[in-house]
């Protein structure tokens, strides 16, 4: 299948965009590419190391330069950090210029997926509240996707149907 626009996946952190990406992506024989993987590789360190010694706003900085990078790439399934579609920026140029999906989870799998996470920065040593707190503000962005897909309740090969369905319909 010839990918015309890029699929970018979009969510909360733990969701699974990473896991799904990868797995759309071989199935439909494209390229696959994880920001926050890119942008580690680029910075020789982990995400956490990078909030820890450079901060927030540096990541954010180096996550928009590499984003929009890879957006300009046709025809690949793109895995946004959970932050990236908040900027504007980079929520406007996947608006106009992809297919975006949402990937959607209630609360209560985030919070038992992330709850012992040493890698997620923004999740570390939070509570249920404040995970709250980020995923109803991000929600209220998220919903601006093409698509969202309820992923409560399906396996991989069901949400990826649900995606490449989707992706093949427009």
């Amino acid at each position: 299948m010839e990918i015309k626009k890029n699929l970018v996946l979009l969510g909360m952190m733990g969701v699974g965009k990473t896991r799904i990406g990868k797995y759309v992506a071989k199935r439909l024989k494209i390229n696959f590419f994880d920001i926050d993987k890119l942008v580690e590789k680029k910075n020789e360190m982990k995400i956490t190391e990078m909030f820890k010694t450079k901060g927030e706003i540096y990541f954010r900085r180096e996550e928009e330069f590499i984003t929009m990078k890879y957006l300009n790439k046709k025809g690949s399934i793109i895995s946004l950090g959970g932050g990236g579609f908040v900027n504007d920026k980079i929520r406007k140029k996947v608006l106009s210029e992809c297919i975006s999906m949402w990937l959607n989870v209630n609360l209560k799998t985030i919070y038992k997926r992330l709850k012992n996470s040493k890698i997620r920065p923004l999740a570390n040593n939070d509570n249920q509240n404040n995970l709250g707190k980020i995923f109803l503000e991000r929600k209220k962005i998220y919903s601006l996707a093409d698509h969202e897909i309820n992923c409560d309740n399906l396996n991989i090969n069901q949400i990826s149907n649900k995606i490449i369905k989707l992706y093949e319909g427009i």
